[in-house]
């Protein structure tokens, strides 16, 4: 029987401009777009987003300025069922942008991001010192690197301690201390992040080739990471750790329409099913069907799927891992 995790999310906000384009443009060079448009996100919220609309009980924790683009976030993410209480203001700073150039053509859409982090990077250990004595509450915690490295790693180590299943979603990617990689349960790069942090390319030009994804598994496992899940787009998502190597296969959608969050719809799906109940295997079968919706809609916040819709596709793929009957418990 499936249960309502409680989750923790300490991340950022970022206000996404989108401009969307047939061609991007080179140094230099002007092109005319297709079309603009804003949408709420940051890794952080997009996941805590996620993760309540899956059905987890979630509290957010981070900072905004105080603007326009600030309210509509932290509004966004309370309409989904997120606990923003613990959202403080910098009147001083702007709030989080991102900067998204998203090239549309006939084979999809890949984007380009630029990140000012704005008060995301003004939050203090002062803003989280609450936790310390509060982490122990929750089944997971989940980070990644749009915040001061002191209070990720800081924040990471409070939930280790407690016994807190810790998700590090290294994005983008920083480097890492080794005291915030043996806080990790879980940690979760893309390929390229994989990439960056191990100092090795995974190549897929002729399928995934698993002499690489050993080197990088083992790059990280030396540096004390329980468990490695690298996201790889396209060609589906791998699970390291003491149990091998384990690849799922992308769940694709006829129509990529933005690729936008779908990291961040991955992971907080896998960290819902995993709290839930769900085995390894099945959450991360869970979070490749979540991801996928997520990938066929525009925008950040707004392309996040809701537990019903996971479920739909899961009935409609006829996934036969567990029956999608068992989500209920997550209404």
């Amino acid at each position: 029987m499936l249960k309502k995790p409680k989750i923790l999310v300490v991340g950022s906000f970022m206000m996404d401009l989108i401009a969307s384009t047939p061609r991007a443009p080179q140094s230099g060079e002007t092109v005319v777009g297709l079309k603009f448009q804003t949408a709420p996100g940051g890794k952080g919220a997009n996941q805590a987003v996620q993760c309540a609309r899956l059905g987890a009980q979630v509290t957010m924790v981070g900072q905004v300025g105080e603007d326009a683009f600030g309210k509509i976030m932290t509004d966004t993410a309370a309409a989904a069922g997120v606990d923003v209480s613990h959202v403080s203001v910098d009147k001083n700073e702007s709030s989080g942008v991102g900067h998204i150039t998203l090239e549309v053509t006939e084979h999809g859409a890949q984007n380009r991001i630029t990140v000012c982090p704005g008060a995301n990077f003004t939050m203090t250990l002062a803003d989280v010192a609450w936790l310390k004595d509060e982490i122990g509450q929750y089944d997971l915690v989940m980070m990644q690197f749009e915040l001061p490295m002191e209070v990720v790693e800081t924040v990471a180590q409070w939930a280790h301690d407690a016994g807190v299943i810790v998700m590090i979603n290294p994005a983008p990617a920083a480097p890492m201390s080794d005291r915030l990689l043996s806080c990790a349960t879980y940690l979760s790069p893309n390929e390229h992040e994989a990439a960056t942090l191990a100092g090795h390319t995974i190549r897929v030009d002729n399928g995934i080739d698993f002499g690489d994804v050993e080197i990088v598994s083992q790059a990280f496992q030396a540096r004390g990471v329980e468990n490695l899940i690298i996201t790889m787009g396209e060609n589906g998502s791998i699970v390291a750790g003491k149990g091998g190597i384990h690849h799922t296969h992308c769940v694709k959608m006829e129509h990529v329409a933005d690729p936008t969050a779908a990291g961040d719809s991955f992971v907080a799906a896998f960290c819902t099913g995993l709290t839930a109940g769900l085995p390894q295997g099945e959450a991360l079968a869970f979070a490749s069907h979540t991801a996928a919706i997520t990938v066929s809609r525009m925008g950040a916040m707004p392309s996040l799927p809701t537990v019903t819709e996971v479920q739909d596709l899961l009935r409609e793929r006829s996934y036969t891992g567990f029956d999608p009957t068992e989500l209920d418990a997550l209404k």
